[in-house]
């Protein structure tokens, strides 16, 4: 899904800057895009926010569907609206970290899913959360903990999985690894042998495989025949710019060329396809490209990629039956289709959640190393409620239920959750607002202007700029 973090995340060192040096170095990313579409943002956050209930989404089958909680969560941070959603979806999931990581609420001790440690790490820094103490555990040393060291050959720098059965390979995959490389930017120093795993992923055409074990080859190019997708390059170009601003080695050339592949990949109408079973044009992989291309600078594709999620969200002069659920996305134009001449069912409902977080990323275009750093754009109302009550009674699918097909961009498996639960957190909220107050990257206008007049009043002072970054 990746998201749009042209950013400056991460922790780390302040550096001091002087000005000169400041101006002749050119960022490498792209400023948050102007392509973006506010209007089509605004209306597919405020629709996902109240599809919230106590700060979860749920699943297909029942309970918190807590991928889906981050996800979405993700979405509305960058949108920068529904706060008191956010705020609610950060606590519930920092109340959970376990259900979503590991297989303890089914009894089975000893598992540590790698790829959902990695995406917890990501969202606490993007949700302004401290990653260190994330519902009491350190996401940021677990998840250091399961990437591969030295010993590991050429899996070393690779995200794992913790498991009492290491007979069959590991389930992790390249999202697995860019969120990886973007949570431990975000968070502290990152790992180059991180970023080295994640460009062993990407083949001489440019774009990334999504199973680092396919044909037990460790490279792309030793497969025979690999499979390139839209969605985990999409997801690598973000995680690779965040490291090349971080200084990672080769990392702004295979996020460049990644960029230059996705470009290619592009359908006359701007929208984009995934691969397998995600192969036809789809908002995620639209959603998730079209971030990645604004975060690389590439503002033309880019707006083609917002203007073709536009033509699937409905709206309440074209939703006609659906017309109530207007700012909601369609996984493609078929569903759309069907929802305007039937409306949303119950068991539609899972799907078009699942399109709009991703969707939301393309409209709202801030790459996933900036979301939870940029301020608006322009002051974006949020929902006049958190939430909007859920419907009573959760049927149980069904054979005439919408499929929802299964994205390549899937997390690791992670069980449903066996029972609901209490919806009161037990995780301790963090005393830092969820999407502000975050430090932003770089000098704020005020102070280029302090220096502008102290340089035109005679000052020979240079200034130093000390560059925050997100805790």
């Amino acid at each position: 899904m990746p998201l749009a973090r042209l950013r400056r995340p991460g922790l780390g060192v302040a550096t001091t800057t002087a000005l000169v040096a400041l101006v002749a170095t050119a960022p490498s990313f792209a400023a948050p895009s102007a392509t973006a579409d506010p209007a089509a943002a605004r209306d597919a956050a405020t629709w996902l926010a109240d599809e919230f209930t106590d700060g979860a989404l749920p699943g297909p089958f029942g309970g918190q569907d807590w991928g889906l909680t981050i996800d979405s969560l993700l979405a509305l941070t960058a949108a920068h609206t529904a706060e008191p959603t956010r705020r609610a979806a950060t606590e519930q999931v920092a109340a959970h970290v376990r259900a979503y990581n590991s297989y303890d609420d089914w009894g089975i001790e000893g598992f540590t899913d790698g790829g959902a440690t990695a995406k917890l790490l990501y969202a606490a820094t993007a949700a302004g959360a401290d990653p260190t103490d994330f519902g009491g555990f350190d996401l940021r040393a677990e998840t250091l903990a399961l990437v591969a060291g030295a010993d590991g050959g050429d899996q070393r720098g690779r995200i794992t999985s913790r498991t009492t059965d290491a007979s069959g390979p590991d389930a992790s995959n390249t999202f697995d690894q860019a969120f990886t490389v973007l949570g431990l930017a975000r968070s502290g120093d990152l790992p180059q042998d991180t970023v080295d795993f994640l460009v062993r992923q990407q083949c001489a055409a440019g774009g990334f495989r999504l199973y680092p074990d396919a044909d037990d080859k460790s490279t792309c190019d030793a497969q025979a025949a690999p499979t390139l997708d839209v969605d985990s390059t999409a997801m690598a170009v973000q995680a690779l710019l965040t490291a090349a601003e971080d200084g990672a080695t080769g990392a702004a050339d295979a996020a460049r060329r990644g960029a230059d592949w996705l470009q290619t990949q592009q359908q006359a109408d701007g929208s984009f396809g995934g691969s397998g079973p995600t192969s036809g044009t789809n908002a995620n992989s639209t959603g998730l490209a079209g971030q990645a291309l604004a975060a690389a600078g590439r503002d033309t594709a880019a707006a083609r990629a917002a203007a073709a999620l536009v033509a699937l969200q409905l709206t309440t002069t074209t939703g006609a039956a659906a017309a109530a659920d207007a700012g909601a996305i369609a996984y493609n134009a078929e569903t759309l289709t069907a929802a305007r001449t039937s409306g949303l069912g119950e068991n539609d409902r899972d799907q078009w959640r699942r399109a709009t977080a991703q969707a939301l990323l393309g409209l709202a275009q801030v790459p996933l190393g900036r979301i939870g750093l940029d301020p608006p754009s322009s002051p974006s109302p949020s929902p006049s409620s958190t939430v909007s009550p859920t419907p009573s009674g959760s049927p149980s699918p069904s054979g005439s239920a919408t499929p929802t097909p299964t994205p390549s961009h899937s997390d690791s498996p992670t069980p449903p959750t066996p029972t609901p639960t209490a919806t009161t957190p037990s995780a301790t909220p963090s005393t830092t607002p969820v999407g502000g107050g975050l430090p932003t990257t770089g000098a704020s206008v005020i102070t280029y202007l302090l220096v502008a007049l102290l340089l035109i009043g005679g000052g020979t002072a240079l200034v130093a700029l000390t560059r925050r970054r997100a805790t």
